[in-house]
C-alpha cells in the first residue's frame, strides 16, 4: 500500500531537530514535499543543497485557506500513487493545527504514517512565560468563531499570517475587549530569531513583522470585565438571589414577578413604538432580566435552569423551521405558516388537552384572550370568510347594543358590549392587526393630546374644569393638529 510519512519541521532552526528526523529530511532516495519553504530548517537544508517541492504556489492560486488545503492533500496523494512512498513535512508538529494533516488522516487510499517533530507550544509558554495549567485555549486565526472564545483563559492564536488575518483577530476581539488590552505577538518561538512585541490590541494589525512563524498571546481577563456576556448576567442574576444578595430580589417567587413581566413587556412596547433603539435596549434588557429571574428560581428548587429555557426553545425553532434547517420546500411565507401550525398541532397531540382552546392564557389581557380563541378556532374553520362579513356582523352586535340600552338592564348592556367588542377583535385579526396594540396605541394617543391640553390650558391660567365643553373640544382640536 502507498505511504505517506509526515515529519515535524519542529518550531525553530535545524539545531533543535534530533537526529532521527534530520537523517531522514536529508534522504534524497525518498521524495520530500513540504507545505511551505517557509521555515528556518528548510533554509538551513537549502544550503546543504538538499531538494525538496514546496507547495506555497498553491497559496496564491485560491482566495480561501481550505481550497488550499484540498488541493496540497490531492497532489499528495497522487504523488503517493506515483512514487509509492514520500515524505511530507510541515512546521511544528504534524498534529498541532495542519490541516493537511487531519485530511490526509481521514482517508483510506493511501496509509499515513506521523513521525513525530517538536511542536512550538512549549516555547510559546516560555515566550510569554505562562503556565498552561491554569487554563490556555489555542485557535486557528484563519478559521475560529468569536463563541468559541473563552477570554477569561491564556489565549494563543497561531498561523497569523499577514496583517490581513491580524486584523480580522483584531476586530474581532474587540467587540469584547477593550482596545488597550495586551497582547504580545511572537516570531519563530524557540529559534534564535524569536521575538516578542507587546502592544495594545488595537495596535495588533500594525506590527511589521508577521510570518507562518508568527503567533498572538492575549492576556486573561475576569468575568467581572466581559458584562456583556450572558455568562456573566447569570452569575450577577445568581449573586442577586444568594445568601449575600439584594433582599428585594431574594424574596421574589414566580407568582410575584408575574406583573413585572406585563409592565416590562409593555414598556418595550412604548419604547419600539418610538422607535427610540436606546429605549429598546434597556427595556430589552428588563424583559431578559424577568426571564433570568424565573430561571434562577427555578434552578434553586432544581426543577430547571436557564439552559433548560434555551434548549426547549432553540429544538422548538429547529423543529419549527425544517425548510431551514431540514429539506422541506417552501414557496412562500403561506407555506412556512402552515408548516408551523401542522407541526405545532402534531406537538400538542401528545399533550393532554381536551380542546383546542386549553393552550391559551387566560391570564393574558382580555383583548389578547379573545383575539387567540378566534385564531384557534379559525385553524379549524370556523371563521368568517371575509372581513366584509365581520363588518356586517359588527353592524349587527352595534344595533343589539343600542336596543340593550334602550331596554335599560345593565347585564344585557354588558354582554351585548361584550359581544361589539368581541367581534372588533375579530375585524382587527382579519387585518392581521393586533386589537390590544391598537388601544394601547390610541391610549397613549389621548393620554399625549390630554396632557398637551393641560399644558395649554395651564399656561393660561387655567383650571380644566372651569372651561365648557366647547372650549376643551377647541383644545382638543389644537391637540390633534400639534
Amino acid at each position: 500500500m502507498c505511504r505517506i510519512e509526515i515529519i515535524g519541521l519542529g518550531a525553530g532552526d535545524i539545531d533543535q531537530l534530533n537526529l532521527g528526523t534530520y537523517r531522514k529530511l536529508i534522504e534524497q532516495d525518498v521524495p520530500l514535499f513540504v507545505r511551505t519553504a517557509d521555515h528556518p530548517v528548510l533554509d538551513s537544508l537549502k544550503q546543504e543543497n538538499i531538494t525538496f517541492q514546496a507547495f506555497d504556489s498553491i497559496y496564491q492560486a485560491h482566495d480561501h485557506f481550505e481550497a488550499v488545503y484540498e488541493e496540497i492533500v490531492f497532489k499528495l496523494l497522487n504523488l503517493a500513487q506515483q512514487h509509492q512512498f514520500i515524505r511530507y513535512a510541515v512546521p511544528g508538529h504534524p498534529m498541532l493545527a495542519e490541516c493537511t494533516v487531519q485530511m490526509l488522516l481521514d482517508q483510506t487510499d493511501v496509509k499515513v504514517e506521523i513521525s513525530g517533530g517538536q511542536s512550538f507550544l512549549d516555547d510559546l509558554f516560555t515566550a510569554v512565560k505562562i503556565d498552561p495549567i491554569e487554563g490556555f485555549q489555542f485557535l486557528d486565526a484563519t478559521s475560529f468563531e468569536r463563541s468559541q472564545i473563552d477570554y477569561t483563559s491564556h489565549l494563543i492564536f497561531c498561523q497569523v499570517y499577514d496583517q490581513m488575518i491580524a486584523s480580522d483577530v483584531k476586530l474581532t476581539l474587540l467587540e469584547d475587549l477593550p482596545p488597550h488590552h495586551p497582547v504580545v505577538v511572537v516570531e519563530a518561538a524557540g529559534s534564535s530569531a524569536e521575538q516578542t512585541i507587546r502592544v495594545p490590541l488595537v495596535e495588533l494589525d500594525q506590527v511589521i513583522q508577521l510570518s507562518n512563524l508568527t503567533s498572538v498571546y492575549v492576556e486573561p481577563i475576569t468575568q467581572e470585565a466581559l458584562p456583556h456576556q450572558f455568562n456573566r448576567l447569570r452569575e450577577v442574576i445568581a449573586t442577586l438571589r444568594g445568601p449575600n444578595g439584594c433582599p428585594w430580589d431574594r424574596k421574589q417567587t414566580h407568582q410575584s414577578l408575574r406583573k413585572y413581566l406585563i409592565e416590562e413587556a409593555y414598556e418595550l412596547i412604548d419604547a419600539i413604538d418610538e422607535e427610540d433603539d436606546d429605549h429598546i435596549i434597556e427595556e430589552l434588557g428588563d424583559v431578559l432580566l424577568q426571564v433570568m429571574l424565573h430561571s434562577q428560581i427555578g434552578e434553586e428548587h432544581g426543577f430547571f435552569t436557564i439552559d433548560d429555557v434555551i434548549r426547549s426553545i432553540t429544538e422548538k425553532m429547529i423543529r419549527r423551521h425544517p425548510h431551514v434547517f431540514a429539506d422541506v420546500q417552501v414557496a412562500n411565507e403561506q407555506d412556512v405558516m402552515e408548516n408551523w401550525q401542522i407541526i405545532k398541532a402534531r406537538e400538542q397531540n401528545n399533550e393532554i388537552n381536551q380542546s383546542l382552546l386549553d393552550r391559551i392564557p387566560f391570564s393574558a389581557s382580555t383583548l389578547v384572550t379573545a383575539d387567540l380563541l378566534q385564531k384557534e378556532a379559525a385553524k379549524v374553520g370556523f371563521d368568517w370568510d371575509t372581513a366584509t362579513s365581520v363588518i356586517e356582523k359588527l353592524t349587527e352586535e352595534l344595533e343589539e347594543v343600542t336596543e340593550s340600552i334602550q331596554q335599560g338592564v345593565t347585564t344585557d348592556i354588558e354582554k351585548e358590549i361584550g359581544d361589539l367588542l368581541f367581534t372588533i377583535v375579530n375585524l382587527a385579526r382579519h387585518y392581521q392587526i393586533s386589537s390590544d396594540l391598537a388601544l394601547n396605541r390610541t391610549n397613549i394617543k389621548f393620554k399625549d393630546r390630554f396632557q398637551y391640553m393641560e399644558s395649554e390650558i395651564d399656561k393660561l391660567g387655567k383650571q380644566m374644569t372651569e372651561l365648557t365643553l366647547e372650549d376643551l373640544d377647541h383644545f382638543w382640536e389644537k391637540a390633534k393638529k400639534n
